[in-house]
């Protein structure tokens, strides 16, 4: 059995890889987990794609059917017409407790941007569901994700890891807003997009005191449906360039492919406002807000997900030792879920050992019964007691090495010598 996943290090690697290599919306991951199966059939795969990070986590029963890094990074660029060389050197691997480890680190927020953050384990649940959706999950893959938001609730309740600001929508309103105005009460906020991360910037705005609310998206309907619970407007896609002007906070929150906000748009916006502060958050990966729009003019302050880096930061380093107490719980599920697989990678051949000898020793029982006809039930149930006990002492031996061998992981070479040794049928 082998789990693994490959991850672009959205430390080292910049936001437009990451945009250039994400996953927007369901027809394009539907898409990816066709192309996952008939490059891979042997594979289960899930595609975890978010604001900052790209990952595919695969599984498979048999290890040899895992694929390679590089046929991971060929399936990469192939899909998004990337040329692998843009990207290779921030691609990163992990297998076997190494890959555990790591869903567990991200489903509890341990490496998020804004440590403690709770969205990241709605985008592992909705990764999750996907996956399922598309039929490319499997045993493996279940167990893992079922078990990695078991533990992220684990973190959150035995820590102190979430206090505070900690997603990266409060961390956006609470420290970069807040350094451009020093009220919110009197504020035009515009957010573009309906979705969760949307929502939730919101109620960090309107916790601020933002009382003007208005909401655009491509479905009008939702967009009037989210800003009827902030007492706001919404509107169509159509109305957005005559609506900008208004605005002094403009949150951007979609899952488009390209930018929903282009130069030439917002240099028409503020044509005439050149002297009003105007705050813009692009919260989209890829961006919603055409980078360029930061250089039109000295009022307009426009952050995107790589600005939070520092603020989140300071925010990791306050919480060190919740950090130390959250990574023993991940190591601890770590190993646990690691020795569960290797008892079911060993199971198998357990089960099929114990059927064997059982079958010999019962059949050498029914040879005896009909030699020995003459001893009483009480007297063949002694003789079967003692055979029963000499063959579980003879396989004791092995079976104690063959667990102590999967400790540490699939013994594949003890797997194979015990199978020769015994005759053991597949």
């Amino acid at each position: 059995m082998n789990l693994q996943v490959i991850y672009c290090n959205h430390q080292t690697a910049s936001l437009d890889i990451r945009e250039r290599l994400a996953f927007t919306g369901e027809e394009q991951l539907a898409d990816a987990y066709t192309q996952l199966r008939d490059r891979f059939p042997n594979s289960e795969a899930v595609v975890l794609s978010t604001c900052n990070r790209v990952e595919l986590y695969t599984a498979q029963e048999n290890a040899a059917a895992a694929p390679t890094h590089d046929e991971l990074a060929g399936f990469l660029s192939n899909f998004h017409g990337v040329p692998v060389e843009e990207f290779l050197g921030d691609l990163l691997q992990h297998s076997g407790a190494e890959a555990v480890g790591h869903l567990f680190r991200v489903c509890s927020s341990i490496d998020s941007m804004v440590l403690g953050e709770p969205q990241i384990v709605s985008q592992v649940k909705e990764a999750y569901r996907q996956a399922e959706a598309n039929e490319a999950c499997g045993p493996l893959t279940n167990a893992l994700f079922q078990c990695a938001i078991r533990v992220s609730k684990r973190v959150r309740s035995e820590t102190r890891l979430a206090e505070g600001r900690v997603s990266i929508a409060s961390v956006a309103v609470g420290e970069f807003a807040r350094g451009i105005f020093d009220r919110f009460d009197d504020k035009t906020v515009l957010v573009i997009g309906a979705g969760e991360m949307a929502e939730e910037t919101l109620q960090y705005l309107q916790d601020d005191g933002v009382r003007d609310v208005l909401v655009v998206n491509r479905n009008p309907e939702r967009a009037r449906e989210l800003a009827a619970k902030w007492g706001g407007d919404g509107f169509g896609m159509d109305r957005l360039e005559g609506l900008l002007p208004g605005a002094d906070v403009v949150v951007a929150a979609t899952g488009a492919d390209q930018p929903i906000v282009d130069v030439e748009m917002f240099a028409r916006v503020r044509d005439g406002q050149r002297d009003r502060p105007v705050f813009v958050l692009d919260l989209g990966a890829p961006r919603d807000v055409a980078p360029e729009v930061s250089g039109l003019d000295d009022n307009v302050f426009l952050y995107d997900v790589d600005d939070l880096q520092e603020t989140c930061e300071r925010n990791r380093k306050s919480r060190s030792q919740e950090i130390v107490r959250a990574l023993s719980i991940i190591e601890n599920e770590s190993d646990r879920f690691m020795q569960d697989v290797y008892h079911r990678a060993t199971g198998p051949i357990v089960k099929r050992l114990r059927e064997q000898w059982s079958d010999v020793s019962q059949k050498e029982m029914d040879r005896l019964r009909s030699k020995l006809s003459h001893l009483g039930d009480a007297d063949i149930d002694q003789v079967e007691q003692t055979v029963n006990r000499i063959v579980n002492k003879l396989l004791h031996p092995p079976l104690e090495a063959l667990r102590d061998e999967a400790r540490d992981g699939t013994p594949h070479g003890l797997l194979d010598a015990l199978s020769r040794l015994f005759h053991i049928r597949d």
